[in-house]
């Protein structure tokens, strides 16, 4: 299952508020595509299934299809917020490589 740092769920759950739902969850899959293969989609979502991975990270829900379960089995979730560096990012034990958006790997 992926790893949540506090800064991501802090920001996850400002987001969530601002949606004016408390009952979203933060799902988080790969997908085939992107130009190293996979890549990586993350949006709120209310529709959680007996077949999901569901855990609670700093009050915040997390789900991942069990399909992308197993791709991202160690992978940790971050969200900066500085000048250069910004936005979330997933750190993938199991991306043999990368591109250089972040958002694709193999």
């Amino acid at each position: 299952m992926i790893t949540v740092t506090d800064a991501a769920a802090t920001k996850v759950d400002q987001l969530i508020k601002a949606e004016g739902d408390e009952f979203l969850a933060l799902r988080v899959a790969v997908r085939p595509g992107g130009c190293s293969g996979f890549s990586y989609e993350m949006f709120f979502d209310s529709d959680v299934s007996d077949e999901d991975q569901a855990t609670k990270h700093g009050g915040i829900q997390v789900v991942v299809d069990s399909s992308s379960a197993p791709l991202l089995e160690g992978a940790t979730l971050d969200y900066k917020d500085g000048l250069e560096d910004s936005g979330f990012s997933i750190m993938n034990p199991n991306a043999q490589s990368t591109c250089g958006c972040g958002n694709s790997f193999s």
